[in-house]
Formats: structure tokens, sequence, C-alpha cells
């Protein structure tokens, strides 16, 4: 379904009471906290479901436990409605959720590398001494202004994430982020500091990208199912062999969050999932593009509703084929040639009306690929019939008006 893509959330996205639910009604997403326990030696499970949110917020905890929280939202996801993203994308530690989706890197193996992950970050900068902020309300430029005009060799703040047009966050020493974030609210700016426990995406933590790729050159990765978006290049990972250096320069670098929308709505994608705890990233996607329809796993009535809009569109996805069956039909022939027209319209009618029969009998919507075939074949009854282009447009335009469907096909060319 390459029209959809999964998003993942990272740190500050946590909160005491994350998956209980979730567990509570599912025995899948039960397992995957279960696998959390045994591989981490410790309960997860109780720390997300009823921990102390400062202990939760500590970056050693937070990294596993967001990503149990996702890994098992999304088993449950696929499991119950079978969905299948064209993309998947993840905010920072979500990369991993992402890469975990994609089939790349086995949970478990994933588990200890967030750990290890975060004991590095954590012990890089001692507690206290970083910080990072939300800004909003000024520009980049400006931002990058005031950073370098606080910054000295000693205690400096750089801009950690492009996150959206409006949104950016900066990272580095406490006093550094806390200068700046004074200096911006006195031009205006909104600046809200994060629970997070590191300044992540800074040169702060340029010695914790050195020692994690001893860490990563233990596991072994494998080949992406699903296109995996980086957050370092906005731009899907080559292969399984980039997957190391990635994950080394995402620690260091600024997370290219709204590049990576970007590149996403450029290809087609009109629907994003938020897949784990709270709406962080749905927001943020409702920012970048006013025309995307975005869903967030954590709320029960924004699922509802994403499954209320499937269900219409895969009523629509029948009706597309079924109104290709019914204007082949009705549309008047100029070519009295036998042989022309059985090749021509008769053979790829009843190919297509026997496929919608099947479609309608195992109550299944048709793919992407089968909803080709019936506009194929729709075009090959015109170009038979002898229809006059202006007619083949409107009927084409009548098809892709009466069921919403034509941005699945952003390929679809009526005349060669």
């Amino acid at each position: 379904m390459t029209s959809v893509a999964f998003i993942f959330p990272g740190q500050g996205s946590q909160y005491v009471g994350m998956g209980a639910e979730l567990c509570e009604h599912s025995r899948v997403a039960a397992a995957v906290f279960e696998e959390a326990n045994d591989v981490l030696g410790y309960d997860i499970s109780k720390l997300c479901f009823d921990g102390n949110i400062a202990e939760l917020t500590k970056t050693e905890h937070t990294q596993p436990a967001i990503l149990t929280a996702s890994v098992a939202a999304n088993r449950v996801y696929a499991s119950e409605l079978g969905l299948q993203p064209g993309f998947c994308a993840g905010h920072s530690l979500g990369e991993y959720s992402a890469l975990v989706c994609s089939g790349a890197i086995a949970f478990a193996d994933a588990l200890k590398m967030v750990r290890r992950r975060g004991m590095l970050m954590q012990e890089a900068v001692p507690l206290d001494t970083g910080s990072m902020a939300a800004v909003t309300g000024v520009s980049e430029e400006r931002i990058k202004e005031v950073c370098e005009n606080v910054s000295t060799l000693e205690s400096y703040a750089v801009i950690s994430n492009y996150n959206t047009q409006e949104q950016l966050v900066i990272s580095g020493y406490k006093d550094a982020v806390q200068r700046a974030g004074e200096a911006l609210a006195k031009i205006g700016a909104t600046v809200i500091p994060l629970r997070v426990s590191a300044p992540f995406h800074s040169p702060l933590m340029k010695q914790v990208a050195e020692l994690y790729r001893e860490e990563l050159l233990q596991y072994q990765f494998h080949d992406l199912n699903i296109p995996v978006i980086s957050n370092v290049t906005a731009l899907p990972y080559p292969g399984k062999d980039s997957i190391i250096d990635y994950l080394i320069k995402q620690i260091e670098s600024p997370v290219a969050w709204k590049p990576s929308m970007q590149y996403l709505l450029q290809r087609g994608v009109d629907t994003f999932i938020e897949v784990g705890p709270k709406d962080v990233l749905a927001k943020m996607v409702r920012t970048i593009s006013s025309t995307a329809s975005v869903y967030a796993f954590d709320s029960k009535e924004e699922m509802e509703r994403f499954n209320q809009t499937r269900k219409i569109n895969e009523g629509n996805k029948l009706k597309l084929m079924t109104r290709c069956l019914a204007i082949a039909v009705c549309t008047k022939n100029t070519n009295w040639n036998d042989e022309e027209y059985r090749k021509g319209v008769i053979e790829p009618y009843r190919g297509i009306q026997k496929l919608v029969e099947d479609l309608e009998k195992e109550h299944k919507a048709p793919t992407l690929s089968q909803m080709e075939q019936a506009l194929d074949m729709l075009k090959l009854v015109f170009a038979t019939k002898g229809t006059v282009q202006a007619e083949q447009k409107n009927r084409f335009e009548q098809i892709f008006n009466e069921t919403g469907l034509e941005g699945l096909f952003p390929n679809f060319k009526l005349f060669a």
C-alpha cells in the first residue's frame, strides 16, 4: 500500500501508562513486552505501565521503552488489519522502530542497541549538563544567528531538529540552550524545554557516535522489506550495508524530519499513521501538509476514524472496477470488425468481469494492480470502439470523481 507511511515517535513521547491498555486487550502486544523484559533483564512493562516518570525519562530507560511500545503497537496493527505501509520513518529513536518494522533489525537486537545507545548518550554528558528546547515563532535563520551569538567554545547550542516549517529544536549545553531560549523569547519566539536527559543530535554526541560503532558491529542486519527514510539524508536507506553508518551519523546530526516528510509527500504518500505513544509526529505532519490524512495509533478515536475511511476507500476500489465495466458496455461502438471487437472489447471485458465476481464472492478489496487492469481494459475498449478523445477524458474524470481514487494512480496516462 504505497500511499500509506507508518511513522514512529522518538524521545519526548513517553508517558506513564503507555502500552498498558494495548496489552490488556492484545496478547500480541503483551508478548512484545514480555520479550523486552527477558532481553533487557528488568521489568520494562512495569516501568511503562505504572513507573515513575522521572525514571522513565532517563535516556537509558526511555529508548527501549518507546521502542517496545511502538513495536507492540505495530504488531497489533499488522495482525488486526493486515496493512503494510509503502514507507516507514521514525523520528530519531523512532528510526529503530521503523527498521524493526521493515525487517532490517530483529526486535531483540534493536532493544540491546538502543539500551546501549541510551547509556552512551547519558554517560557522554552528565545529568543536568545538557538540554534541548523546541522553538516556534521565528525563522530558521534567526535561530541559527542566536545560537551562534550565545555560544562559546566551552558552551554552545545548535539546531538539532528540523521538525516543521514552524518548529525547530535546539540542543547543547544547558546554560547555552537557556541563554538562546531567553534571547529567542525576546524576539517573539515560543521556547519549550523538552523532557529529555541529554543534548541529542549535537556535537556533544560525537564521542558517543565513535563508541557506538563498536556496539553495532556485533549485530546482523537484513534487507529492508519496506523502504525506511533516514533522519540524516531524508531519503530511503540504500540497503542493509548502509545501516551502521546511517545510525552512527544520526546520533550527532540534526534530524531532517520536515525534508523526510516532504520526500514522502512527493512520492505520493497521502496517509500517515503514527505508530507508538502519543501523537507528536501526527501533529507535525499536519503542520507540514494540509492535504495529507494523518492518524495516531495511540488514539482510539483517530483509529476508528481511519478504519471508517479505509472501509469507504475499499468500497470505492471495487466501485472503480464496476464503473469501468459499466462504461465499457454503454460506450457507443463505431468499429464493425468482428475480430478486432472480440480481442479489444469482449475478451478484456470478460476478464475484468470475472475478476470482479471473484472479489465479490471472497469479500475482498481489489489490489492496485487489479484496478490498473480495469483502467487498461477501458482504455482498450475505447481504442477499439473508436471513442473520441474528449469522451474518453470525460469518462475517466467521471470515474475518478465518483471514487476519489485518482491519487492512487499518479502515473496514469490516458493517451500515450
